[in-house]
């Protein structure tokens, strides 16, 4: 039963990877439309770079439990990579135990009262003709971390696992 259930949501958290790397080549179409625009016709748009912004929200914020299910995520390789496999597996259960849990639980928690506010509030871009629905994409945040807990939980039972295959 977990194990279905993890491979579901793994599955969930792939095609979210997909999202996001559609979400960057629209991010790389606009940033090459808008400089120019900008540097060949003078002209600009707020709404523009603030999608630009958005989307750049969208890619790091779904990003991130794909980039931990790809191991794909930022670590001292030159450390990792000297390693036995069973002190691999003891890194990785103790990262995701005492840094990656805790710190998405943490943001999780902080990060509803944000968007609830924001939600509460309609937020909406400042400048003048910038983007209304700013509170939507505020959403992603806790959002995200719910999906890296996920993930994160996904991986500690595999090294579990893995750790209990090697003893």
């Amino acid at each position: 039963m977990i194990v279905k259930s993890f491979h579901f949501l793994e599955s969930l958290i792939r095609w979210i990877g997909y999202i996001a790397a559609t979400a960057l080549a629209a991010l790389i179409a606009l940033v090459v439309y808008d400089a120019l625009m900008r540097y060949l016709f003078q002209s600009g748009s707020i709404a523009l770079q603030e999608l630009e912004w958005h989307l750049f929200d969208v890619v790091i914020m779904l990003g991130i439990a794909y980039t931990l299910q790809r191991a794909s995520h930022v670590r001292v390789d030159i450390f990792y990579d000297g390693f036995s496999d069973r002190m691999r597996h003891i890194v990785n259960i103790v990262g995701a135990l005492f840094f990656i849990l805790p710190f998405s639980l943490l943001i999780v928690y902080v990060g509803f009262d944000f968007v609830l506010i924001s939600f509460e509030q309609m937020e909406a871009s400042s400048d003048p003709g910038g983007l209304p629905y700013r509170f939507i994409v505020k959403s992603l945040m806790p959002l995200a971390f719910i999906l890296l807990i996920v993930q994160a939980l996904s991986e500690l039972y595999k090294e579990l696992q893995l750790l209990r295959g090697l003893k």
